[in-house]
């Protein structure tokens, strides 16, 4: 019996929707990592590129549990002198690009290497509930069915 290893060339992608609206931010992270990596596929290896494409809408409605809206902050350097700046999540999530924040959680959870860096090409996020991708007529991918924590109780 011989293992089976793809190729790029056999890989088939189809196309998710995920509406964050309401989601907890980590645990849809981990999901949508999965589904970009192609680990959800019986066909997986670890070398090849096998995963399918997502589109995140409403991603400025994401939730995060606890005290992350205001305790969390993200720090960056300007280069000059005294120049660290930083930004609560909450702040990101109001600001003008809130769908960075969703992008960098997927980011983090993705291997950092070139394959990395071509498995989050896949990934294309939206603040709000429009996108242009309904010509690859993507298929609705329910996360919040699939773990009772997944979506905010209300």
């Amino acid at each position: 019996m011989k293992t089976y290893v793809a190729k790029p060339a056999d890989v088939e992608r189809k196309w998710y929707i995920v509406d964050a609206e309401e989601m907890i931010l980590g645990r849809m992270a981990v999901e949508i990592a999965d589904i970009l990596r192609g680990k959800h596929k019986p066909t997986f290896s670890p070398h090849v590129d096998c995963g399918d494409f997502v589109v995140v809408v409403n991603a400025e409605k994401v939730h995060l549990t606890g005290n992350k809206r205001d305790g969390e902050t993200f720090y960056w350097h300007t280069g000059h002198h005294g120049g660290i700046k930083g930004q609560t999540l909450g702040a990101r999530l109001d600001g003008e690009h809130p769908e960075r924040v969703v992008i960098k959680a997927v980011e983090r959870m993705i291997t950092r290497n070139p394959l990395g860096r071509q498995v989050m090409t896949k990934l294309k996020v939206y603040a709000g509930s429009e996108h242009p991708h309904e010509a690859q007529q993507p298929e609705v991918l329910d996360l919040a069915s699939r773990n009772r924590k997944n979506k905010r109780a209300a």
